[in-house]
C-alpha cells in the first residue's frame, strides 16, 4: 500500500495511489519548526537567546542540539504502544526520561530528540496563546493554502485516515503532536516554504543552516546535516533534497524538496518500498 505525489518545476501535481489523509509522523517536526519560526518573525519568540528557565535556545531545540533525551530508545514506551495502552501523562514521561539531566551541554553535541520538539510545541502554545491545533492552522496551514492538514490528538481523530497496520493507534503517543493530511498537502507545504515567503529570507536561511552529521552518512544522505526541522545536505542545502522522513506503527512517510520540485510518499505493508528512497527516486 502506498501513496505518492510529485510536484514538478511547473507546478503540475502528479498523484499516484491513495488520496486519503495519512499520518505525517516526524514530518510534523518540519511543521512545528515553520510555526515556531513564524512566531520568531512576529517577535513572539527569539531564536538564539536562552529560553526562560532553560540552558538551551529555540534554534538548539529545532536542530536537536539541546542535550535532551528521546523516548525512542525506551523499551517500556514501545511496549505500552504495542499493548494499546493510553499515552502516559507528560509529567510521567518526563520523569522516566530524567529530562532535567541534560545529556550534553547545549550546542556541543547532537542527539535526535522528540522531547526537544515537545518543548517546541509548548513554546508555540505559550507564545501564541493558542492550543497547538489552532496555532498550526493559523501559523502554517492557512498561510500555505492547505486544506487537509490537522492535528490528531485522540483515536477518533484518525477516522478516515490511512494508518496501515496500526488501526488502533493512539496519536497521543506522539508527544510533540501528530499532523495528518494528504501526501499532496505535505508536498504543498514544502513548495509554499520555498516559494510563498512563509518566512522572512533571513529566517529561511537560518532554517537551512544545518549541523553536519558525517557519522550518519547513508546511501540516501551522503553528506547529511540537520537544520531547523529539516534534513538536508551539509555543504549545499540547495543541492540535495531537503525535508523530513518519519515512521510510526504501521507506516512510513517522507517529504522532500529539490528546488521547486517536490515529492512526498507514504508507504505501509504489504509494500516493501522505503518512503524516503521512493521520494529521492521521484526527485532524481
Amino acid at each position: 500500500m502506498a501513496s505518492s505525489v510529485l510536484i514538478n518545476e511547473a507546478g503540475d501535481v502528479i498523484l499516484s495511489g491513495l488520496a486519503d489523509p495519512v499520518p505525517w509522523w516526524s514530518f510534523t517536526k518540519t511543521v512545528l519548526a515553520i510555526g515556531a519560526l513564524r512566531l520568531v518573525d512576529q517577535h513572539f519568540l527569539t531564536l538564539n537567546e536562552p529560553i526562560c528557565g532553560e540552558r538551551f535556545t529555540l534554534s538548539q531545540l529545532l536542530r536537536h542540539e539541546a542535550g535532551l533525551p528521546d523516548y525512542g530508545s525506551v523499551s517500556s514506551y514501545h511496549a505500552a504502544v504495542a499493548a494499546g495502552e493510553r499515552p502516559w501523562p507528560v509529567d510521567e514521561l518526563l520523569a522516566v526520561l530524567e529530562v532535567d539531566r541534560l545529556r550534553f551541554e547545549p550546542g556541543t553535541g547532537w542527539a535526535y530528540s522528540n522531547i526537544g520538539y515537545l518543548k517546541v510545541r509548548q513554546l508555540i502554545e505559550q507564545a501564541s496563546g493558542l492550543p497547538l491545533a489552532v496555532a498550526l492552522r493559523q501559523l502554517v496551514f492557512a498561510p500555505a493554502g492547505l486544506a487537509t492538514p490537522r492535528l490528531a490528538a485522540m483515536p477518533d481523530d484518525l477516522a478516515g485516515v490511512q494508518m496501515g497496520s496500526a488501526a488502533d493507534y493512539h496519536p497521543g503517543w506522539v508527544y510533540h503532536g501528530l499532523v495528518i493530511g494528504t501526501v499532496a498537502d505535505a508536498a504543498g507545504l514544502l513548495r509554499a516554504l520555498m516559494t510563498k515567503n512563509l518566512l522572512r529570507p533571513d529566517t529561511l536561511q537560518a532554517m537551512l543552516n544545518g549541523r553536519p552529521l558525517p557519522e550518519h552518512r547513508s546511501r540516501n544522505h551522503p553528506d547529511p546535516a540537520y537544520g531547523l526541522g529539516l534534513m538536508l545536505r551539509a555543504n549545499n542545502p540547495h543541492d540535495h533534497p531537503l525535508g523530513h522522513s518519519g515512521e510510526g506503527p504501521g507506516s512510513r512517510f517522507a517529504a522532500y524538496a529539490l528546488g521547486h520540485k517536490i515529492a512526498a510518499v507514504w508507504t505501509a505493508p504489504p509494500s516493501s518500498l522505503s518512503a524516503e528512497a521512493e521520494v529521492f527516486a521521484l526527485l532524481s
